[in-house]
């Protein structure tokens, strides 16, 4: 079997996931109290985007310290996008929300970045386009 490299961001199947989860906060949001547009709603879907962002970011600087670097800030927004859902959770803002699959999107994501950095640092060549 052939090692395929990864040409482009768009290829990592974590970004893919993780714009995937933007798309359900976005979703999730819209059901949430109008009062909120600038509290959670804003900060959820900041937070959301900032892990597929933080991904691309990394991928395209080109050097795998810096791709670490970014990967290592986008698990933070992961674990900011799953404070903000337990929040959310606690206030029961909609009895309609399902939470089960951005709950398991957002484990999906955590796990992933967690073993692509692991990954990345245990490896010494340097990350190539």
């Amino acid at each position: 079997m052939q090692k395929t490299e990864i040409q482009n961001y768009k290829d990592l199947i974590v970004w893919q996931k993780s714009v995937d989860l933007s798309v359900l906060i976005y979703e999730m949001t819209e059901k949430f109290p109008k009062e909120e547009i600038y509290g959670l709603v804003s900060q959820m879907r900041r937070s959301s985007i900032s892990i597929a962002s933080n991904i691309a970011e990394g991928r395209q600087r080109g050097t795998k310290k810096d791709f670490i670097h970014f990967l290592k800030i986008a698990k933070g927004s992961a674990a900011e996008i799953e404070t903000q859902i337990i929040i959310c959770k606690r206030l029961d803002f909609s009895k309609s929300i399902n939470y089960s699959k951005i709950d398991s999107t957002l484990e999906e994501i955590l796990k992933m970045l967690r073993g692509l950095i692991y990954k990345l640092s245990s490896q010494p060549n340097q990350l190539t386009h």
